[in-house]
């Protein structure tokens, strides 16, 4: 009878279960083998041999290093970025402050704005004419002319961080503070009775307490910022020249400006395994962190 109903567990298991691993082959799986078929076919018409072209012309592509470069570079500025604003403002939540729910509510606003929608209106705040925030430069005599945020090649990767920090942060905050009020708060009492110093209760129980939602921000953040794509198209398109050209809108204009399918399949071949030896480290943490 036991037996009968173990069987019957497993059907209503495969039931339940198996539309979901069936939509997630189609929605995950078939991309993924398509795109790595294509990115092994060689670009010219009319050819149907299989050839690694795509991936040597990738090596010798000037643009594409420089993109990868940019890539690096702004994943690393945004994710330190937003790990640095993240545990700040979560410490300052957590704390004893008045009007907790209502600052908590402002601390999300950015992440509620799409990323498309948040780089229109930076573009028009960093316009050096009519935006409101070279304007408020002037005003206050910090600048004497304004400022081409977007326009000037030492700039431009900068100020789309800038507005990456403002809109990426808040992430960050929700899972470090997630972490924050799982810490016991007997262990602050005690510590202060052996009269520990706010530092001394920073480094020995917050960051000790923080460390496995530390190490899940960090990749998924990372993961998030190697993926960034709405926001950088909206404000800069890549410019000025590739500058701002990261991974994701190099492989947009080689999929849809270019047409060069087979090319952005490589390139999308490419950021999958970048994204999976980035992630790597990660997950070995969080496995040793259990």
């Amino acid at each position: 009878m036991n037996f009968g109903i173990r069987i019957k567990d497993r059907h209503m298991w495969a039931l339940f279960v198996g539309p979901g691993v069936l939509l997630l082959i189609l929605v995950l799986g078939f991309p993924a083998v398509a795109s790595l078929s294509y990115s092994i076919k060689p670009e010219q018409a009319g050819t149907v041999s299989y050839t690694l072209s795509n991936y040597v012309n990738l090596l010798k592509d000037p643009f594409f290093k420089k993109t990868f470069w940019n890539t690096v570079v702004f994943v690393f500025l945004s994710v330190a970025s937003h790990m640095f604003l993240g545990l700040t403002v979560a410490l300052v939540l957590n704390s004893a402050l008045p009007a907790k729910p209502l600052f908590r509510i402002i601390a999300l606003l950015p992440w509620v704005v799409p990323d498309v929608v948040a780089g229109i209106i930076w573009k028009w705040m960093y316009d050096p004419i009519y935006g409101s925030l070279n304007d408020f430069l002037l005003r206050i005599g910090l600048f004497d002319s304004p400022v081409e945020w977007l326009s000037n090649p030492k700039l431009a990767l900068f100020s789309v961080v800038l507005v990456n920090l403002w809109r990426g942060f808040p992430f960050v905050m929700l899972i470090l503070l997630a972490g924050l009020q799982a810490i016991p708060q007997y262990l602050y009492e005690a510590a202060e009775i052996d009269g520990a110093s706010k530092w001394q209760l920073f480094y020995h129980i917050t960051i000790p307490g923080l460390r496995k939602m530390i190490v899940v921000a960090l990749a998924l953040d990372t993961v998030w910022e190697v993926r960034r794509f709405g926001l950088i198209q909206a404000m800069t398109q890549g410019g000025p020249g590739i500058l701002t050209e990261v991974l994701s809108t190099y492989t947009y204009k080689q999929y849809f400006q270019f047409f060069r399918f087979e090319y952005a399949s490589a390139i999308s071949v490419v950021m999958t395994i970048v994204l999976l030896f980035v992630s790597l480290p990660y997950i070995l943490m969080i496995s040793q962190e259990e």
